[in-house]
């Protein structure tokens, strides 16, 4: 071999791969994922499209069942031949048995209850030996309860907690202590004493040294039971804005 000889370049290989063929590969798998994509999207919509179709067949279904049943409740329509009314109203009475059961089960596992009942009256200046009452601002209203001449009325039966205070002015002796009472009047029978409070007396200079006292019990009561506030002298009690009231509640 001559040493002069010059070197051919076009001799040697590219190793590795070229760009054109990274640049098409590349191009592949964008169209793959272009392709997984549109399936799933695909997928999602014909989904959508199915459940959209089968509501609307139920609802068809529903609308024809509906209409049925109306031309089945007319007499002259119960006897066409086209219509099996026999078969449409019992499956009627059917679905009424079973959303009936289904509606009761649901209220009674939400704890579905009624409130209870309760009235709540402020003092009404008089001179009277039994208090007297009045309806008392935002207090509740219920007609478990009535009331007339400073006593409340209970119309059912049941258990419940009475409570009541009286604000009164005390001063020293000769004055006799200050008693606070809660009866329940029953008829044909002598009052029956629930509750009872005594005040003492006051060293204030005062023209009204004011105390209070405050009772509550739960009792049970009866349809017509009738119960009312009683104090010895109506005269020193305190008719200031929540000073005095008397009221009570069901116990659940």
């Amino acid at each position: 071999m001559d040493s002069n000889e010059a070197y051919s370049p076009s001799a040697s290989r590219p190793a590795g791969i070229t760009s054109t063929m990274k640049t098409f590969l590349s191009l592949i798998l964008v169209f793959l994922i272009a392709q997984v994509i549109g399936v799933v999207l695909f997928g999602l919509y014909l989904h959508m499209k199915l459940d959209k179709v089968g509501d609307e067949l139920n609802l068809q279904e529903d609308v024809t069942f509906l209409r049925r049943l109306q031309k089945c409740q007319k007499p002259e329509n119960r006897d066409a031949s086209l219509l099996d009314c026999t078969k449409v109203l019992s499956h009627f009475q059917d679905l009424v048995r079973f959303q009936v059961p289904q509606e009761s089960s649901m209220a009674k596992q939400t704890g579905d209850k009624r409130p209870s009942a309760s009235i709540h009256l402020a003092g009404a200046k008089d001179n009277r030996k039994i208090l007297q009452w009045r309806k008392s601002v935002y207090a509740p209203s219920d007609d478990t309860f009535s009331y007339q001449d400073g006593k409340v009325t209970v119309s059912k039966g049941g258990r419940y907690y009475i409570y009541s205070q009286v604000a009164f002015c005390t001063k020293r002796a000769p004055h006799a202590p200050f008693s606070l009472y809660v009866y329940l009047n029953l008829p044909s029978e002598l009052d029956q004493l629930l509750l009872k409070g005594v005040g003492t007396h006051g060293d204030s200079d005062d023209l009204c040294g004011l105390q209070s006292i405050h009772l509550g019990r739960a009792v049970e009561l009866q349809k017509g039971h009738v119960v009312f506030v009683n104090v010895t002298d109506s005269s020193r009690v305190n008719y200031d804005h929540g000073n005095t009231y008397f009221g009570m509640f069901e116990l659940s």
